[in-house]
């Protein structure tokens, strides 16, 4: 990757949220717990989800390792996966696989999401754009609630 297409790939509005992850620590025990790695780059996430009383996403722990795209991504997925379910999480997924593959797909409707479009024309960067809805999804999914 050259420079030029680091830097736009790279902004500042990325690496800001990159720092922000911190704010979603993955630390003591949870109820939920998922992970995923990208096959791509190698990176990786690790989850841990506590659902509210209906089986939705009440708070979330990450550790991220990841580049900044991945580490952002995972930031944009913690700031708005609160009272989602299974459901919502999976069509989530697609909608941001479909749109990886498909040059005429809609953007995702995650709110946030636009802050990943340049990472979109570097496809070694895709798996790492995925990781917090696929570890999510494999959190979920171990707790039987599909709603």
């Amino acid at each position: 990757m050259t420079a030029g297409a680091a830097g736009k790939l790279y902004t500042t509005e990325l690496l800001s949220l990159a720092t922000e992850l911190s704010a979603f620590p993955l630390t003591g025990d949870w109820v939920l717990a998922g992970e995923a790695r990208s096959r791509t780059c190698g990176s990786s996430i690790r989850i841990g989800i506590e659902p509210d009383d209906q089986g939705r996403i009440g708070k979330v722990g990450l550790a991220v390792t990841a580049c900044a795209v991945g580490q952002g991504a995972a930031t944009i997925f913690a700031r708005e996966a609160h009272r989602k379910n299974a459901g919502e999480i999976a069509t989530a997924l697609e909608e941001i696989e479909n749109w990886l593959e498909a040059s005429d797909a809609s953007a995702p409707q995650w709110p946030g999401f636009s802050a990943l479009d340049a990472a979109r024309a570097h496809p070694g960067r895709h798996g790492a754009l995925l990781l917090p809805w696929k570890a999510a999804v494999d959190a979920l999914c171990k707790a039987g609630d599909s709603r």
